[in-house]
């Protein structure tokens, strides 16, 4: 079996089949030999919080020392997300493995497991052949009867935030809802919870004296924010100062969660250093909560899906970026409380880009769309994820900011796409500039540019040049050739698979190429090897500050400009063309001098000549 073949075994199980209790799961471990007895525990349950609380737990651990499982849900990405020893995914041929084994053992049953079950059995077997040392195990739904109950007494079972979910599954009420997550407290482990609905707490302790447990509630009256950027937070908790990189008020809260839980498992005889505590802290991360993905614009996604979330999404907006508005990239299934999601948001937004999830259970795009007009919000749909990153980012400007959110299903198409859209949009906003100059205009600056690269030294010392022929509006360099016809100027000529060589043309040499770029024709010019070459002259369609440049799309310069070792690599582009960053892939070739009509840059600056 491949790693393909196992996730689509898996996925082909079907979340649309929620089916709670354990004597499913319990038979596939027994015929592994019983995994989970082998491990410990941390076990992890709550409405709200619950991912971010294993994460932090999970890094605070590995800071100490030890060898961790964790277990979550749903993925982002990659499926193999959802199982990691040492904070890495499982492997592909380990998940293959394991899954074939479980399998053949799920096929055998007469009662098929879910989805669910087959993959915490998954995960039980391969933390046990990794000898965890500790797992730090989330709930999927509820407590009592999901999959994960199937441990033994853990060393601690951690309650997050409590609200109303699931409950068509969990009850209609605060108190039924709180007796399912109770649920994995078990005589025999120690207990923590978030202080937070009175009554679901109080279902918390009543559950713990009928188990014999003893329960640490976190203390939020002690707890004291010292500062929010956009790079984390700084707060007190009972006296001490810790940082997280998290946002959102409400992580101090699940940070106090694991702060209890830490001195529960420390009483619990496990050793973790405080220094382990604070560097642990710091360096967790948990994707698609509050997760910035670029800074110009801002781009923010979270993955937060009901009404809870989109409160506490609000109440954060608000704090970090006091008085903005966003343009808000928005995603829903059609079984969550949308209507909410919007109520809290609407305030605060610009306009809606709306998409469709990657869901069978997905509101349209078009649908929350007519949704969303009907609320007054100006909105359009998008055909793709992707489509929808990308007009959001073009719907506002460098100093805007985006917040896509509504459903973990459209976070890790998100996450994938967003560099893609980001360089798309960067593109697109350097040609709409270019294109927004007149034609009279464009030539003008042009002719100023032409006599700012004649000036500069590094092209009086060029002997072999490389320039282009101007297409659709990019900056013309045809004056140069008369301001200095002394040089001997090459042409680039585009080749198929991006490969380009350089041509010095004959007379008459001259044809449109496939992109309608004049390029010379080969037999009619003679071929320049790059290492022939003193200075390139690149078009482009934005730059920033640190001299990155975005090329016309096709990528030939980016493939060419490498083998022009000796070569002085010069961009030229219209000074509204300049963008706050254009982001770097490997293989580019940074700008050792950028020209414009008003500015020379340099690698030490920008020189106003």
């Amino acid at each position: 079996m491949t790693e393909r073949e196992a996730t689509e075994y898996i996925e082909n199980q079907g979340w649309s089949e929620t089916r709670l209790g354990l004597d499913r799961t319990r038979a596939l471990l027994a015929a592994l030999g019983n995994p989970q007895e082998k491990l410990r525990f941390v076990h992890v349950a709550g409405s709200n919080g619950k991912g971010s609380t294993c994460a932090m737990l999970d890094s605070i651990l590995r800071c100490a020392g030890y060898r961790t499982g964790l277990y979550t849900s749903p993925y982002i990405e990659r499926f193999n997300e959802r199982m990691r020893v040492n904070g890495e995914d499982i492997p592909a041929a380990e998940l293959a493995r394991i899954t074939e084994r479980v399998k053949s053992i799920a096929e055998s049953m007469d009662d098929h497991p879910s989805q669910f079950e087959l993959v915490t059995a998954i995960a039980m077997q391969y933390f046990y052949e990794r000898r965890c040392d500790i797992v730090v195990l989330e709930v999927g739904m509820g407590g009592t009867l999901d999959s994960t109950n199937v441990i033994p007494a853990p060393e601690a079972a951690v309650i997050t935030n409590i609200g109303l979910e699931h409950t068509e599954y969990l009850g209609s009420t605060i108190t039924e809802i709180a007796v399912a997550k109770a649920g994995i407290i078990k005589p025999g482990c120690s207990a923590v919870c978030y202080d937070g609905d009175p009554t679901a707490t109080a279902v918390v302790e009543k559950v713990c004296q009928s188990c014999g447990v003893s329960l640490r509630r976190a203390d939020f009256t002690q707890l004291e924010p010292i500062s929010e950027t956009l790079e984390g937070q700084r707060f007190r908790y009972r006296g001490a100062e810790y940082a997280i990189s998290l946002l959102g008020g409400h992580q101090l809260k699940n940070a106090a969660v694991v702060l209890e839980t830490v001195d529960v498992l420390r009483a619990r005889d496990w050793d973790i250093p405080q220094w382990a505590v604070e560097r642990g802290l710091l360096d967790a991360k948990w994707p698609a909560r509050l997760e910035v993905l670029g800074r110009s614009p801002l781009f923010i996604l979270d993955g937060g899906h009901n009404p809870q979330c989109a409160s506490v999404r609000a109440e954060s907006l608000r704090f970090l970026l006091p008085g903005e508005k966003f343009v808000f990239l928005m995603g829903v299934l059609a079984d969550k409380d949308y209507a909410a999601m919007v109520d809290a948001v609407l305030p605060l937004a610009e306009r809606f880009v709306c998409v469709t999830p990657e869901s069978a259970r997905s509101l349209p795009a078009g649908e929350l769309c007519e949704f969303l007009r009907a609320r007054g919000a100006k909105a359009e749909a998008c055909e793709s994820i992707d489509d929808g990153i990308l007009k959001a980012l073009l719907a506002t400007g460098e100093d805007g900011r985006v917040v896509a959110f509504g459903s973990l299903y459209m976070a890790g198409a998100v996450r994938c796409g967003y560099a893609s859209a980001f360089r798309k949009s960067i593109r697109k906003r350097g040609i709409r500039a270019r294109d927004a100059l007149s034609p009279e205009v464009r030539a003008e600056l042009s002719g100023r540019t032409a006599e700012r690269i004649a000036a500069s030294s590094e092209f009086q010392n060029a002997r072999t040049v490389l320039i282009y022929r101007a297409v659709r509006g990019e900056l013309d360099l045809g004056e140069l050739v008369h301001l200095a016809p002394d040089k001997r100027y090459v042409y680039p000529l585009c080749l198929d698979a991006g490969e380009m060589v350089a041509l010095l043309p004959g007379e008459d040499a001259w044809q449109k190429g496939a992109y309608g770029i004049e390029e010379p024709v080969r037999a009619l010019s003679e071929e320049v090897q790059p290492e022939e070459i003193d200075m390139v002259i690149c078009p482009c369609t934005a730059f920033d500050g640190a001299g990155r440049r975005m090329g016309m799309g096709a990528g030939y310069y980016d493939r060419y400009l490498p083998k022009c070792r000796r070569a002085v690599i010069a961009a030229v582009a219209f000074d509204e063309q300049r963008a706050a960053i254009v982001p770097v892939q490997p293989w580019d070739v940074p700008m050792q001098i950028v020209f414009t009509p008003r500015t020379t840059q340099t690698g030490s600056g920008i020189n106003i000549l």
